[in-house]
Protein backbone atom coordinates (compact mmCIF):
# COMPACT_ATOMS: atom_id res chain seq x y z
CA UNK A 1 0.00 0.00 0.00
CA UNK A 2 1.05 3.42 -0.74
CA UNK A 3 0.62 7.04 0.37
CA UNK A 4 1.93 8.45 -2.89
CA UNK A 5 0.19 9.68 -5.88
CA UNK A 6 -1.27 6.74 -7.24
CA UNK A 7 -1.54 7.81 -10.83
CA UNK A 8 2.01 7.88 -10.65
CA UNK A 9 2.26 5.00 -8.32
CA UNK A 10 0.41 2.58 -11.15
CA UNK A 11 2.01 3.95 -13.93
CA UNK A 12 5.85 3.40 -11.83
CA UNK A 13 4.60 -0.40 -11.04
CA UNK A 14 3.98 -0.99 -14.38
CA UNK A 15 6.78 0.12 -16.24
CA UNK A 16 9.21 -1.79 -13.59
CA UNK A 17 7.53 -4.88 -13.69
CA UNK A 18 4.46 -5.19 -15.44
CA UNK A 19 2.10 -6.54 -12.45
CA UNK A 20 3.99 -9.65 -11.70
CA UNK A 21 1.61 -10.40 -8.52
CA UNK A 22 -1.25 -11.15 -11.26
CA UNK A 23 0.33 -14.84 -12.15
CA UNK A 24 -2.59 -16.71 -10.51
CA UNK A 25 -5.34 -18.28 -12.82
CA UNK A 26 -8.00 -16.60 -11.45
CA UNK A 27 -6.47 -13.11 -12.22
CA UNK A 28 -5.82 -13.62 -15.88
CA UNK A 29 -9.43 -15.61 -16.30
CA UNK A 30 -12.90 -13.62 -16.38
CA UNK A 31 -11.54 -10.91 -14.05
CA UNK A 32 -8.94 -9.79 -16.27
CA UNK A 33 -11.00 -10.35 -18.74
CA UNK A 34 -13.64 -7.61 -17.55
CA UNK A 35 -11.70 -5.60 -15.61
CA UNK A 36 -8.26 -4.95 -17.36
CA UNK A 37 -6.67 -5.76 -14.15
CA UNK A 38 -3.19 -5.83 -15.13
CA UNK A 39 -3.51 -2.32 -17.05
CA UNK A 40 -4.60 -1.13 -13.82
CA UNK A 41 -1.59 -2.39 -11.66
CA UNK A 42 -3.95 -4.84 -9.15
CA UNK A 43 -4.90 -8.01 -8.65
CA UNK A 44 -7.86 -9.67 -7.69
CA UNK A 45 -7.12 -9.76 -3.75
CA UNK A 46 -6.15 -6.56 -3.76
CA UNK A 47 -9.59 -5.61 -5.46
CA UNK A 48 -11.36 -7.88 -2.92
CA UNK A 49 -9.85 -6.19 -0.07
CA UNK A 50 -10.64 -2.73 -0.87
CA UNK A 51 -13.88 -3.42 -1.61
CA UNK A 52 -14.71 -4.68 1.55
CA UNK A 53 -13.29 -1.79 2.90
CA UNK A 54 -15.10 0.48 1.43
CA UNK A 55 -18.00 -1.31 2.13
CA UNK A 56 -17.46 -1.45 6.16
CA UNK A 57 -17.17 2.47 5.66
CA UNK A 58 -20.57 2.79 4.21
CA UNK A 59 -22.21 0.40 5.78
CA UNK A 60 -23.54 2.30 7.93
CA UNK A 61 -26.27 3.43 5.47
CA UNK A 62 -28.42 -0.02 5.65
CA UNK A 63 -29.18 1.17 9.38
CA UNK A 64 -29.14 5.06 8.94
CA UNK A 65 -31.47 5.45 6.03
CA UNK A 66 -34.29 3.31 7.30
CA UNK A 67 -33.85 5.80 10.58
CA UNK A 68 -33.98 8.87 8.89
CA UNK A 69 -37.01 7.76 6.29
CA UNK A 70 -38.96 6.25 8.76
CA UNK A 71 -39.39 9.82 10.26
CA UNK A 72 -40.91 10.57 7.21
CA UNK A 73 -43.44 7.72 7.63
CA UNK A 74 -41.95 5.20 5.25
CA UNK A 75 -41.81 1.55 6.41
CA UNK A 76 -38.86 0.81 7.49
CA UNK A 77 -38.34 -2.57 6.76
CA UNK A 78 -39.11 -2.04 3.25
CA UNK A 79 -36.54 1.18 3.34
CA UNK A 80 -33.67 -1.30 4.78
CA UNK A 81 -34.56 -3.86 1.32
CA UNK A 82 -34.64 -1.06 -1.05
CA UNK A 83 -31.61 0.45 0.68
CA UNK A 84 -29.38 -2.63 -0.13
CA UNK A 85 -31.06 -3.26 -3.62
CA UNK A 86 -30.23 -0.08 -4.92
CA UNK A 87 -26.79 0.01 -3.20
CA UNK A 88 -26.06 -3.03 -4.85
CA UNK A 89 -27.43 -2.56 -7.94
CA UNK A 90 -26.27 1.06 -8.65
CA UNK A 91 -22.88 -0.35 -7.46
CA UNK A 92 -22.86 -3.38 -10.02
CA UNK A 93 -23.75 -0.92 -13.01
CA UNK A 94 -20.87 0.97 -11.61
CA UNK A 95 -18.34 -1.85 -12.04
CA UNK A 96 -19.41 -3.42 -14.81
CA UNK A 97 -20.04 -0.32 -17.05
CA UNK A 98 -17.61 2.15 -15.96
CA UNK A 99 -14.88 -0.02 -14.33
CA UNK A 100 -14.61 2.32 -11.60
CA UNK A 101 -14.07 1.93 -8.11
CA UNK A 102 -16.50 3.80 -6.65
CA UNK A 103 -19.72 2.62 -4.79
CA UNK A 104 -23.18 4.12 -4.41
CA UNK A 105 -25.92 4.27 -2.10
CA UNK A 106 -28.88 6.43 -0.81
CA UNK A 107 -27.01 9.95 0.34
CA UNK A 108 -26.70 11.10 3.51
CA UNK A 109 -28.12 15.13 3.46
CA UNK A 110 -30.55 14.22 0.98
CA UNK A 111 -32.46 11.38 2.80
CA UNK A 112 -32.36 14.15 5.70
CA UNK A 113 -34.18 16.87 3.39
CA UNK A 114 -36.29 14.33 2.00
CA UNK A 115 -37.69 13.15 5.39
CA UNK A 116 -37.40 16.28 7.80
CA UNK A 117 -37.74 19.42 5.20
CA UNK A 118 -39.77 18.11 2.23
CA UNK A 119 -42.11 15.87 4.59
CA UNK A 120 -41.55 16.88 7.84
CA UNK A 121 -41.72 21.10 7.37
CA UNK A 122 -43.26 21.61 4.04
CA UNK A 123 -46.12 18.47 4.84
CA UNK A 124 -45.22 16.62 1.58
CA UNK A 125 -46.61 13.02 1.59
CA UNK A 126 -43.61 10.72 1.35
CA UNK A 127 -45.16 9.15 -2.09
CA UNK A 128 -45.45 12.90 -3.15
CA UNK A 129 -41.18 12.95 -2.07
CA UNK A 130 -40.15 9.93 -4.12
CA UNK A 131 -41.97 11.08 -7.16
CA UNK A 132 -40.09 14.51 -6.75
CA UNK A 133 -36.88 12.38 -6.31
CA UNK A 134 -38.07 10.29 -10.01
CA UNK A 135 -38.64 13.79 -11.49
CA UNK A 136 -35.09 14.97 -10.41
CA UNK A 137 -33.54 11.19 -11.54
CA UNK A 138 -35.37 11.85 -15.03
CA UNK A 139 -33.81 15.54 -15.35
CA UNK A 140 -29.77 13.97 -13.98
CA UNK A 141 -30.20 11.29 -16.41
CA UNK A 142 -30.51 13.84 -19.47
CA UNK A 143 -28.11 16.00 -18.54
CA UNK A 144 -25.56 13.16 -18.38
CA UNK A 145 -27.10 11.86 -21.95
CA UNK A 146 -26.57 14.89 -23.65
CA UNK A 147 -23.20 15.31 -21.74
CA UNK A 148 -24.24 18.28 -20.19
CA UNK A 149 -22.23 16.99 -17.34
CA UNK A 150 -19.37 16.43 -19.51
CA UNK A 151 -19.27 20.50 -20.23
CA UNK A 152 -19.44 21.04 -16.53
CA UNK A 153 -16.62 18.89 -15.89
CA UNK A 154 -14.55 20.36 -18.99
CA UNK A 155 -15.54 24.08 -17.43
CA UNK A 156 -14.27 22.89 -14.13
CA UNK A 157 -11.08 24.96 -13.40
CA UNK A 158 -7.80 22.82 -12.20
CA UNK A 159 -7.97 24.62 -9.08
CA UNK A 160 -11.29 23.70 -7.85
CA UNK A 161 -11.04 20.08 -8.92
CA UNK A 162 -7.90 20.08 -6.59
CA UNK A 163 -9.85 21.53 -3.74
CA UNK A 164 -12.92 18.68 -4.52
CA UNK A 165 -10.40 16.08 -3.54
CA UNK A 166 -8.97 18.27 -0.58
CA UNK A 167 -12.65 19.27 0.39
CA UNK A 168 -13.74 15.51 0.24
CA UNK A 169 -11.37 15.05 2.52
CA UNK A 170 -11.98 17.13 4.95
CA UNK A 171 -15.16 15.86 4.93
CA UNK A 172 -14.12 12.67 5.35
CA UNK A 173 -12.59 14.11 8.42
CA UNK A 174 -15.49 15.92 10.37
CA UNK A 175 -16.97 12.38 9.73
CA UNK A 176 -15.21 10.42 10.98
CA UNK A 177 -14.27 12.79 13.85
CA UNK A 178 -17.80 13.00 15.00
CA UNK A 179 -18.01 9.05 14.33
CA UNK A 180 -14.92 8.38 16.79
CA UNK A 181 -16.85 10.63 19.51
CA UNK A 182 -13.32 13.13 19.33
CA UNK A 183 -15.63 16.14 18.06
CA UNK A 184 -18.98 16.84 19.84
CA UNK A 185 -21.86 19.53 19.02
CA UNK A 186 -21.78 22.41 21.00
CA UNK A 187 -24.33 25.41 21.39
CA UNK A 188 -21.58 28.05 22.03
CA UNK A 189 -19.07 26.73 19.55
CA UNK A 190 -21.16 24.18 17.21
CA UNK A 191 -18.04 22.04 17.22
CA UNK A 192 -15.96 21.14 20.92
CA UNK A 193 -13.51 18.54 22.17
CA UNK A 194 -15.41 15.47 22.78
CA UNK A 195 -15.23 13.14 25.91
CA UNK A 196 -11.65 11.41 25.72
CA UNK A 197 -12.20 9.26 28.21
CA UNK A 198 -14.70 6.74 26.59
CA UNK A 199 -13.87 3.36 24.81
CA UNK A 200 -15.00 4.13 21.46
CA UNK A 201 -12.36 7.66 21.71
CA UNK A 202 -9.62 5.24 22.70
CA UNK A 203 -10.27 2.30 20.46
CA UNK A 204 -10.69 4.72 17.71
CA UNK A 205 -7.65 6.25 18.35
CA UNK A 206 -5.69 3.39 18.16
CA UNK A 207 -7.31 1.81 15.11
CA UNK A 208 -5.87 4.83 13.48
CA UNK A 209 -2.64 4.61 14.77
CA UNK A 210 -2.65 1.05 13.69
CA UNK A 211 -3.55 2.06 10.29
CA UNK A 212 -1.18 4.50 9.99
CA UNK A 213 1.55 2.56 10.79
CA UNK A 214 0.87 -0.89 8.98
CA UNK A 215 0.77 1.59 5.93
CA UNK A 216 4.31 2.72 6.42
CA UNK A 217 5.14 -0.57 6.58
CA UNK A 218 3.24 -1.21 3.75
CA UNK A 219 1.31 -4.03 5.41
CA UNK A 220 -1.13 -5.29 2.71
CA UNK A 221 -4.74 -4.59 4.06
CA UNK A 222 -3.69 -1.53 6.29
CA UNK A 223 -6.93 0.11 6.74
CA UNK A 224 -9.02 -3.47 6.68
CA UNK A 225 -7.08 -4.59 9.78
CA UNK A 226 -7.46 -1.78 11.14
CA UNK A 227 -11.14 -1.61 11.19
CA UNK A 228 -11.79 -5.55 12.33
CA UNK A 229 -9.12 -5.34 14.59
CA UNK A 230 -11.62 -2.05 16.52
CA UNK A 231 -14.22 -4.20 15.47
CA UNK A 232 -13.05 -7.00 17.70
CA UNK A 233 -11.84 -5.11 20.54
CA UNK A 234 -14.88 -3.30 20.91
CA UNK A 235 -16.63 -6.53 21.98
CA UNK A 236 -14.14 -6.79 25.04
CA UNK A 237 -14.02 -2.89 26.02
CA UNK A 238 -16.73 -0.89 24.50
CA UNK A 239 -20.01 -3.00 25.29
CA UNK A 240 -20.77 -3.94 21.72
CA UNK A 241 -22.79 -6.62 21.33
CA UNK A 242 -22.92 -9.31 18.54
CA UNK A 243 -26.94 -9.83 17.05
CA UNK A 244 -26.54 -13.24 15.39
CA UNK A 245 -25.49 -13.38 11.56
CA UNK A 246 -28.33 -14.38 9.48
CA UNK A 247 -31.77 -12.67 9.53
CA UNK A 248 -34.37 -13.42 6.77
CA UNK A 249 -34.90 -10.15 4.81
CA UNK A 250 -38.13 -7.93 4.63
CA UNK A 251 -41.13 -7.13 1.99
CA UNK A 252 -40.15 -4.65 0.01
CA UNK A 253 -44.00 -4.27 -1.17
CA UNK A 254 -44.77 -1.05 1.05
CA UNK A 255 -42.39 0.87 -1.12
CA UNK A 256 -42.08 -0.69 -4.46
CA UNK A 257 -43.77 2.12 -7.09
CA UNK A 258 -45.06 3.96 -4.45
CA UNK A 259 -44.16 7.36 -5.85
CA UNK A 260 -46.83 10.22 -6.36
CA UNK A 261 -45.45 11.78 -9.84
CA UNK A 262 -48.50 13.66 -9.96
CA UNK A 263 -48.13 15.24 -6.59
CA UNK A 264 -45.25 15.48 -7.41
CA UNK A 265 -45.51 17.84 -10.65
CA UNK A 266 -47.59 20.06 -8.16
CA UNK A 267 -46.45 23.78 -7.94
CA UNK A 268 -45.25 24.02 -4.41
CA UNK A 269 -42.91 20.82 -4.99
CA UNK A 270 -41.24 21.94 -8.23
CA UNK A 271 -38.90 23.95 -5.67
CA UNK A 272 -37.92 20.61 -4.10
CA UNK A 273 -37.26 18.63 -7.32
CA UNK A 274 -34.92 21.47 -8.02
CA UNK A 275 -32.97 21.19 -5.22
CA UNK A 276 -32.76 17.43 -5.46
CA UNK A 277 -31.51 17.97 -8.98
CA UNK A 278 -28.64 20.63 -8.29
CA UNK A 279 -27.69 18.93 -5.47
CA UNK A 280 -27.83 15.31 -6.70
CA UNK A 281 -25.45 16.45 -9.90
CA UNK A 282 -22.98 18.68 -8.08
CA UNK A 283 -22.84 16.49 -4.97
CA UNK A 284 -22.70 13.52 -7.30
CA UNK A 285 -20.00 14.99 -10.06
CA UNK A 286 -17.69 16.37 -7.24
CA UNK A 287 -17.47 13.08 -5.53
CA UNK A 288 -17.00 11.04 -8.84
CA UNK A 289 -14.07 13.72 -9.79
CA UNK A 290 -12.50 13.80 -6.27
CA UNK A 291 -12.03 9.52 -5.94
CA UNK A 292 -11.71 9.09 -9.35
CA UNK A 293 -8.56 11.57 -9.62
CA UNK A 294 -7.11 9.72 -5.97
CA UNK A 295 -7.22 6.46 -7.61
CA UNK A 296 -5.08 8.06 -10.85
CA UNK A 297 -7.99 7.43 -13.65
CA UNK A 298 -8.45 11.31 -14.77
CA UNK A 299 -5.58 10.75 -16.63
CA UNK A 300 -5.31 10.59 -20.68
CA UNK A 301 -6.92 7.42 -22.07
CA UNK A 302 -9.05 7.11 -18.89
CA UNK A 303 -11.58 9.92 -19.34
CA UNK A 304 -14.21 8.00 -20.96
CA UNK A 305 -15.09 6.05 -18.42
CA UNK A 306 -15.83 8.94 -16.20
CA UNK A 307 -18.43 9.53 -18.57
CA UNK A 308 -19.72 6.18 -18.10
CA UNK A 309 -19.44 6.70 -14.10
CA UNK A 310 -22.10 9.74 -14.61
CA UNK A 311 -24.57 7.33 -16.51
CA UNK A 312 -24.58 4.62 -13.91
CA UNK A 313 -24.86 7.35 -10.57
CA UNK A 314 -27.40 8.96 -12.67
CA UNK A 315 -29.81 5.58 -13.00
CA UNK A 316 -28.99 4.88 -9.85
CA UNK A 317 -31.33 7.77 -8.43
CA UNK A 318 -34.10 6.85 -11.42
CA UNK A 319 -33.72 3.48 -9.90
CA UNK A 320 -33.84 4.13 -6.20
CA UNK A 321 -37.24 6.26 -6.29
CA UNK A 322 -38.93 3.01 -7.75
CA UNK A 323 -38.02 0.57 -5.23
CA UNK A 324 -38.29 3.54 -2.76
CA UNK A 325 -35.89 5.66 -1.40
CA UNK A 326 -34.12 8.90 -1.42
CA UNK A 327 -31.60 10.30 -3.52
CA UNK A 328 -29.22 7.39 -4.91
CA UNK A 329 -25.51 8.99 -4.79
CA UNK A 330 -21.63 8.18 -5.13
CA UNK A 331 -20.48 7.82 -1.48
CA UNK A 332 -16.93 9.98 -0.57
CA UNK A 333 -16.06 6.14 1.44
CA UNK A 334 -15.54 4.89 -1.82
CA UNK A 335 -11.57 7.15 -1.08
CA UNK A 336 -11.22 3.94 1.46
CA UNK A 337 -11.09 1.48 -0.97
CA UNK A 338 -9.02 3.33 -3.25
CA UNK A 339 -6.21 3.93 -0.73
CA UNK A 340 -6.42 -0.06 -0.07
CA UNK A 341 -5.34 -0.46 -3.69
CA UNK A 342 -9.00 -0.31 -5.67
CA UNK A 343 -8.64 1.07 -8.82
CA UNK A 344 -11.05 -1.31 -10.86
CA UNK A 345 -14.87 -2.31 -11.08
CA UNK A 346 -13.81 -5.32 -9.12
CA UNK A 347 -13.38 -3.26 -6.12
CA UNK A 348 -17.67 -1.89 -6.59
CA UNK A 349 -18.53 -5.47 -7.18
CA UNK A 350 -17.42 -6.57 -4.13
CA UNK A 351 -19.44 -3.62 -2.29
CA UNK A 352 -22.03 -4.75 -4.40
CA UNK A 353 -22.51 -8.26 -3.56
CA UNK A 354 -21.73 -7.73 0.11
CA UNK A 355 -24.92 -4.49 0.24
CA UNK A 356 -26.72 -8.27 -2.00
CA UNK A 357 -25.67 -9.99 1.40
CA UNK A 358 -26.80 -7.76 3.88
CA UNK A 359 -30.40 -9.00 3.00
CA UNK A 360 -29.58 -11.55 4.81
CA UNK A 361 -26.90 -11.04 6.75
CA UNK A 362 -27.73 -7.63 8.43
CA UNK A 363 -27.13 -8.52 12.44
CA UNK A 364 -23.51 -9.36 10.86
CA UNK A 365 -22.83 -6.20 9.20
CA UNK A 366 -24.24 -4.28 11.97
CA UNK A 367 -21.80 -5.40 14.82
CA UNK A 368 -19.44 -2.93 12.99
CA UNK A 369 -19.54 0.02 15.00
CA UNK A 370 -19.13 3.53 13.42
CA UNK A 371 -16.04 4.24 15.96
CA UNK A 372 -14.21 1.25 14.09
CA UNK A 373 -14.85 2.88 10.42
CA UNK A 374 -13.99 6.00 11.76
CA UNK A 375 -9.87 5.37 11.67
CA UNK A 376 -10.26 4.55 8.45
CA UNK A 377 -11.67 7.42 6.92
CA UNK A 378 -9.70 9.83 9.15
CA UNK A 379 -6.53 8.06 7.81
CA UNK A 380 -7.90 8.62 4.14
CA UNK A 381 -8.44 12.10 4.93
CA UNK A 382 -5.20 13.23 5.79
CA UNK A 383 -3.65 11.53 2.75
CA UNK A 384 -5.90 13.62 0.40
CA UNK A 385 -4.45 16.93 1.75
CA UNK A 386 -1.83 16.41 -0.30
CA UNK A 387 -3.40 18.21 -3.32
CA UNK A 388 -2.90 21.35 -1.63
CA UNK A 389 0.69 21.01 -2.56
CA UNK A 390 -0.54 21.78 -6.42
CA UNK A 391 -2.02 24.60 -5.83
CA UNK A 392 -0.38 27.57 -7.71
CA UNK A 393 -0.36 29.64 -4.25
CA UNK A 394 1.15 32.53 -5.87
CA UNK A 395 -2.49 33.42 -7.79
CA UNK A 396 -4.52 34.42 -5.38
CA UNK A 397 -7.59 34.32 -7.59
CA UNK A 398 -6.97 30.61 -8.17
CA UNK A 399 -5.78 29.52 -4.60
CA UNK A 400 -8.91 31.24 -2.75
CA UNK A 401 -11.67 29.82 -4.88
CA UNK A 402 -9.95 26.79 -4.08
CA UNK A 403 -9.39 27.00 -0.52
CA UNK A 404 -13.38 28.21 -0.12
CA UNK A 405 -14.41 25.28 -2.46
CA UNK A 406 -12.47 22.71 0.61
CA UNK A 407 -13.39 24.35 3.62
CA UNK A 408 -17.10 25.13 2.96
CA UNK A 409 -18.07 21.21 2.08
CA UNK A 410 -16.87 20.32 5.58
CA UNK A 411 -18.24 22.96 7.45
CA UNK A 412 -21.79 23.31 5.86
CA UNK A 413 -21.61 19.05 5.19
CA UNK A 414 -22.60 19.22 1.94
CA UNK A 415 -20.13 18.66 -1.10
CA UNK A 416 -22.43 20.54 -3.43
CA UNK A 417 -22.53 23.51 -1.40
CA UNK A 418 -18.99 23.81 -1.28
CA UNK A 419 -18.88 23.56 -5.31
CA UNK A 420 -21.22 26.48 -5.04
CA UNK A 421 -19.14 28.76 -3.35
CA UNK A 422 -16.27 28.08 -5.63
CA UNK A 423 -17.61 28.63 -8.60
CA UNK A 424 -18.95 31.51 -7.28
CA UNK A 425 -15.87 33.03 -5.84
CA UNK A 426 -13.97 32.12 -8.86
CA UNK A 427 -16.13 34.03 -11.55
CA UNK A 428 -16.06 36.79 -9.16
CA UNK A 429 -12.60 37.11 -8.34
CA UNK A 430 -11.39 36.97 -11.77
CA UNK A 431 -14.44 39.03 -13.16
CA UNK A 432 -12.90 42.16 -10.92
CA UNK A 433 -9.43 41.70 -11.58
CA UNK A 434 -9.83 41.74 -14.98
CA UNK A 435 -9.44 38.59 -15.59
CA UNK A 436 -12.72 37.61 -17.12
CA UNK A 437 -11.57 36.32 -19.36
CA UNK A 438 -9.56 33.51 -18.64
CA UNK A 439 -12.99 32.09 -17.26
CA UNK A 440 -14.86 29.34 -19.14
CA UNK A 441 -18.24 30.19 -19.73
CA UNK A 442 -19.25 26.98 -17.92
CA UNK A 443 -18.29 28.83 -14.97
CA UNK A 444 -20.40 31.81 -15.22
CA UNK A 445 -23.45 29.33 -16.31
CA UNK A 446 -23.27 27.35 -13.24
CA UNK A 447 -22.03 29.98 -10.52
CA UNK A 448 -25.53 32.11 -11.75
CA UNK A 449 -27.28 28.62 -11.38
CA UNK A 450 -26.12 28.91 -7.78
CA UNK A 451 -26.31 32.41 -6.80
CA UNK A 452 -30.22 31.93 -8.00
CA UNK A 453 -30.88 29.12 -5.76
CA UNK A 454 -29.05 31.20 -2.88
CA UNK A 455 -30.81 33.76 -3.32
CA UNK A 456 -34.49 32.92 -4.36
CA UNK A 457 -35.17 28.87 -3.41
Amino acid sequence: MNTTDPAVDVAERDRLNPAPHLSSPASTGWAERIFKLREHGTSVRTEIVAGLTTFLTMAYIIFVNPSILGDAGMPKDAVFVATCLIAALGTAIMAFYANYPIALAPGMGLNAYFAYVVVGQMGFTWQAALGAVFISGCLFLLVTLFKVRELIIKGIPQSIRLAITVGIGLFLAIIALKSAGIVAPSKATYVTLGDLHTPQVVLATLGFFLIAVLDKLKVPGAILIGIVAVTVLSFFFAGNEFHGVFAAPPSIAPTFLQLDIKAALSGGILNVVLVFFLVELFDATGTLMGVARRAGLLVPGRMERLNKSLLADSGAIFAGSLLGTSSTTAYVESAAGVQAGGRTGLTALTVAVLFLACLVIAPLAGSVPAYATAPALFFVACLMLKELTELDWNDSTETIPAVVTALTMPFTYSIANGLAFGFISYAVLKLFTGRAKEVHWMVWLIGGIFLFKFVYI
